[in-house]
């Protein structure tokens, strides 16, 4: 493929032209080979579904949650009974039509927000959206479609969503880290005065000991010089060796993630205005007129057609779920998700992917039954992908060249501390996931 995309925009047969808490009981708002350019995949392995939750502002469903109901997470969709009446490409067709006009839509509402960031931001978020969703239904009914158009569709509007998603992810990023440091300080107005006893009060009271050592002699010199960051039996203050990085461990995070935000921003611009972008936006509008489906989707009904492809895309899913921890997760603080390595956060990575492909095939399938529970373990994970790249980022700032100690160690403790909620985001997606048995403790 081209950079400037040539080829994307015509069909294949035209001619050429024109937390909450820790423990995991609740969220923060905030397996197979492919799924992952499926949908539409952001930044750092993912990152298009937060920065703007995917729906409507989560409430919890505390009688299904955990399985009260009874209800079989393995169990595959519900099918609407209005299939039967349409054919499988009537049915895709009218459900990319929509997504289509919607992207347009947002298109042009980005357009006309001129130098309105908040309009601008919301309108990228609701261009991402229906591109996750046009990718997501492009991949899992492919066999219905005319897949080398469709492959080509997905693959640019997976560097397009990406592209956009870069800068909200890092103000989110930024967002987070620093609420999370000012938490962890306690640095809030009710204990304004504790810089001041670990900070310069101490610096002050050094000065106090080093005059009174020089009109006192040396022994009382030697006996006045105790590090200040020292309790008076000699034990180190770790309250004090974080409050006292803290400020600077802050500075160091908005610098590094406003400059990464600023690069974001600029990236973005530069793809809205380059011929790549032109093209996918002209596919879109082909999408929107005249779907890309095979013939042989307008000979199959869709009660006989749709179904199963749906039903493979939750086997894929509770396939991927199967070979998680989750029986260790299913206990607080387990301590299995405090050793950052990306190895062990991928498989819940690529369980959160599966999750959005399965929801969005039910979706089309049947628009109005939404899965209360798949939407919850979805926003589950999201908090899991959001707290390890936090982790991360800490952890990056961290190994900084010539950074002081104390500043090292406050990102450490800041590090820790998302990947605690690392180990909460799977404990609360076990309880969306497996119903509740008698003898599970916790």
């Amino acid at each position: 493929m081209t950079p400037g995309g040539a080829g994307v925009a015509q069909r294949h047969d035209q001619s050429t032209g024109g937390p909450a808490g820790r423990t995991g009981i609740g969220y923060e708002p905030g397996g197979a080979p492919g799924a992952r350019s499926a949908v539409v995949d952001g930044p750092y392995g993912g990152n298009d579904g937060m920065y703007g939750p995917d729906d409507a502002p989560y409430a919890p469903v505390m009688a299904t949650r955990s399985g009260d109901d009874g209800t079989d997470r393995g169990a595959a969709p519900d099918i609407g009974a209005d299939l039967a009446s349409h054919t499988a490409d009537e049915v895709l067709a009218d459900y990319l039509h929509q997504q289509s006009a919607d992207f347009l839509r947002s298109l042009r509402l980005h357009r006309e927000s001129g130098s309105d960031a908040e309009g601008a931001g919301e309108a990228a978020w609701q261009l991402r959206r229906a591109a996750r969703r046009i990718s997501a239904t492009l991949y899992t009914f492919r066999p219905l479609t005319e897949e080398a158009w469709a492959d080509q569709l997905r693959s640019e509007l997976g560097w397009l969503s990406g592209t956009l998603a870069r800068e909200q992810a890092c103000a989110a990023r930024r967002e987070r880290l620093m609420a999370a440091l000012q938490r962890l300080t306690g640095r809030g107005p009710e204990r304004s005065d504790r810089g001041d006893r670990t900070g310069r009060g101490e610096r002050g009271k050094r000065g106090d000991r080093t005059t009174a050592g020089s009109t006192a002699g040396p022994a009382t010199s030697s006996a006045s010089s105790p590090a200040s960051s020292a309790t008076p039996t000699g034990d180190p203050d770790p309250d004090g060796a974080l409050s006292a990085g803290a400020a600077r461990a802050g500075a160091l995070l908005d610098r590094q993630l406003t400059l990464a935000r600023t690069r974001a921003h600029s990236a973005a611009l530069q793809a809205l205005g380059s011929s790549r972008f032109h093209a996918v936006a002209d596919s879109v509008a082909v999408l929107a007129s005249e779907a890309p489906l095979a013939r042989t989707a307008a000979e199959l009904p869709a009660d006989e057609a749709l179904p199963p492809l749906a039903e493979q895309a939750h086997r894929r899913l509770t396939e991927a779920v199967a070979a998680l921890p989750l029986s260790r997760a299913g206990y607080p603080y387990n301590a299995a998700a405090l050793a950052a390595d990306q190895r062990q956060d991928a498989p819940w990575h690529q369980v959160r992917m599966l999750v959005r492909l399965s929801r969005y095939a039910r979706e089309l399938i049947a628009p109005e039954a939404g899965d209360l529970l798949l939407a919850e373990a979805g926003r589950a994970l999201e908090w899991h992908r959001d707290a390890a790249e936090a982790a991360a980022a800490a952890a990056a700032a961290a190994r900084t060249p010539r950074i002081a100690p104390a500043t090292a160690y406050a990102l450490g403790v800041l590090h820790a501390d998302q990947r605690h909620e690392v180990e909460a985001a799977r404990f609360a997606f076990g309880r969306v996931w497996l119903p509740r048995t008698p003898d599970r403790k916790g």
